[in-house]
């Protein structure tokens, strides 16, 4: 594809070792790094992506996989990226197939969660009756991943927080003693704790929650 050429060009041209390395490391060096920081990525992208709108906006999918098969962790952004803009009010029922490949797929926090949120979570407005099968397929999941998606999907769905489904799958996870379905229950309950704290004291409060996931939920009320 034209455009993964240039962006991989591109990128190439702007790699900094020195950040690279600091990125890596930061990510416990699950991925490699071009070293390219967040503006500057997103400039490129937005150039390139641009000149080729045509090319991207008729092969979304096809664009997003192609750049997941790359080691360099910027080019799963920008594939993340790409999904979020040109499938929002698009999506079709049978893509959720899709986003799971890409939850599942060089899965660590920062993938998934951005994931959660703005694909998963925009995919299940778009088609409401889809939300019971998924959420109980992901949460039930023996993926890490799909599980935090399933706690994480409603982040920003403010007042529309289906809150019965959300302390549902708490407590499913609630003797869990993975640290990232612990924080993302506490994240979860925080974030829709800006729309009813009452609601999430209470709940916190009569739940048997680990400590972690307690702390986050209530560290903002």
């Amino acid at each position: 594809m034209a455009f993964i050429n240039q962006l991989e060009t591109a990128f190439q041209t702007h790699k900094n070792i020195q950040n690279s390395l600091a990125m890596a490391k930061y990510m416990k060096n699950h991925f490699a790094f071009y070293g390219i920081k967040t503006t500057d990525r997103r400039l490129l992208l937005k150039e390139i992506w641009h000149t080729h709108k045509e090319e991207i906006k008729n092969n979304i999918q096809n664009t997003a996989t192609e750049l997941y098969t790359r080691k360099q962790r910027e080019l799963h952004y920008c594939a993340i990226e790409i999904v979020i803009k040109e499938s929002k009010g698009n999506y079709k029922k049978s893509d959720i197939r899709f986003i799971e490949k890409l939850i599942t797929t060089n899965s660590w926090w920062d993938s998934v969660d951005t994931i959660s949120k703005y694909i998963l979570g925009q995919y299940l407005l778009e088609f409401p009756d889809a939300v019971e099968n998924t959420i109980e397929k992901f949460s039930n999941s023996d993926n890490l991943w799909l599980n935090r998606s399933a706690i994480l999907f409603q982040l920003g769905y403010k007042e529309k927080t289906d809150f019965d489904l959300l302390k549902a799958i708490c407590q499913q996870h609630e003797n869990s003693t993975e640290f990232f379905i612990q924080k993302a229950i506490g994240w979860s309950l925080r974030e829709y704790a800006k729309t009813n704290p009452d609601q999430v004291i209470l709940f916190v409060e009569n739940s048997k929650l680990k400590p972690l996931s307690k702390k986050e939920a209530v560290k903002n009320l």
